[in-house]
């Protein structure tokens, strides 16, 4: 099914807005990209003009700065902690901008839009 991204059909009073355009391509939006852990798997789409967007599936990397060194390393995803978006994206290890994820080397808050780029960055809590 097809995902619409146009004017609600609800005014804030609760009539109805009743509109003769109908579904057009520039409308076409598409589902979120829920990011899991696993191995990594790319999603891609084609967008307007021909150009090519990339969401990430699943990883189990992260690229971890530390603020007190001033180093970056790519270190293992164990699982996720906490999400201030969702609740049960926790139970479900899905991972979006925000979420508190436990690596190897402690609690890391994820600074990265998953679904919408390769890699997952972090910084160490």
């Amino acid at each position: 099914m097809v995902v619409i991204q146009k004017r609600s059909l609800r005014k804030p009073s609760g009539g109805r807005n009743k509109s003769a355009l109908t579904k057009r391509k520039h409308m076409i939006g598409s589902k979120p990209t829920l990011t899991n852990i696993g191995e990594m798997r790319l999603r891609e789409r084609r967008t307007k003009g021909g150009a090519k967007k990339v969401g990430l599936l699943s990883t189990n990397k992260v690229n971890l700065y530390d603020p007190k060194t001033k180093k970056h390393a790519v270190v293992k995803i164990i699982t996720v902690k906490d999400n201030a978006s969702n609740r049960n994206f926790v139970r479900r290890n899905i991972m979006t901008k925000g979420t508190v994820i436990e690596t190897e080397k402690g609690l890391a808050v994820i600074t990265s839009r998953p679904g919408q780029e390769k890699m997952i960055n972090a910084v160490l809590k």
